[in-house]
């Protein structure tokens, strides 16, 4: 199970070097089914390995100029509200059994892998049935953006940061659709920009649950991270050389088959 694990850490940087997303969906699962840890220290622990992944690609793109610095900034502010929020207030209240009638017992763990699920395949759809218009990137574009879409920003950093908070996430299975829909970003300008924004979203969120990590399981983190930068550093060399409407449809994808996968081993346990 550990060189599934291992092998599986290089896939996730590359995810996340060739789409800007899927960090969170592929090491929360590797964490909590090949390393067998805990759901709740598993988000934790995720949150880490997806920062340190996510910042090193971030200074790849933003040397190619492939990244919106400022944007990235108006969706990283609020966000932080929202892991704060997450982390010290919506899982301290969910008690440890939510459910435990009729012969299910739903716990804690599972419900945050259920939500975390639920929450890809909403977003897996919404980038494959977004992938049909791929907008021109100029710069009177990104300016009105900016002005007339300031709210929304705001409001998609708040939820994606109470999501990131809420099931360990980096949030870019959400964040490139809002970029790409929202703010009619190019792919590859979404995917720098998402990269920033979820490097500063994981190590907030990490920083404010450093209490929560299991010191032991440090040397493996930084195993995880070395493959992921070394994924990282391939997916980004890959993404050149693949169009971006099918980078967006294997997004979409990519999110839809993981997210069925966890849902179909979570609902077996209940």
């Amino acid at each position: 199970m550990l060189i599934l694990g291992y092998i599986s850490s290089f896939i996730m940087g590359t995810m996340l070097g060739l789409i800007g997303a899927g960090g969170s969906i592929l090491t929360v699962p590797i964490l909590f089914y090949f390393f067998g840890q805990d759901a709740i220290f598993a988000t934790t622990n995720s949150l880490f390995v997806v920062g340190i992944a996510a910042l090193t690609g971030s200074i790849f793109q933003i040397k190619k100029g492939d990244t919106n610095l400022k944007i990235g900034m108006y969706f990283a502010a609020p966000s932080f509200i929202g892991i704060y929020i997450a982390r010290n207030l919506l899982l301290p209240s969910i008690p440890n059994i939510l459910i435990s009638n009729f012969g299910i017992t739903l716990t804690k763990p599972l419900f945050i892998m259920i939500i975390f699920s639920i929450i890809m395949v909403f977003s897996s759809w919404t980038m494959i049935r977004s992938s049909s218009s791929i907008p021109a990137e100029t710069e009177t574009t990104k300016l009105n953006t900016i002005q007339t879409n300031f709210l929304s920003i705001g409001i998609k950093g708040l939820m994606v940061g109470m999501i990131t908070g809420f099931v360990g996430a980096g949030g870019g299975f959400l964040i490139i659709p809002a970029l790409v829909i929202l703010l009619k970003f190019p792919i590859r300008k979404a995917v720098g920009t998402s990269l920033i924004i979820i490097s500063a979203n994981s190590l907030f969120g990490f920083g404010i649950s450093f209490r929560s990590v299991q010191t032991e399981n440090c040397p493996l983190l930084l195993i995880i991270c070395g493959l992921g930068i070394a994924g990282m550093y391939l997916g980004q060399k890959l993404s050149h050389k693949i169009s971006e409407r099918s980078l967006k449809i294997g997004f979409g994808y990519f999110a839809l088959v993981i997210a069925s996968l966890i849902l179909w081993d979570q609902g077996l346990k209940l």
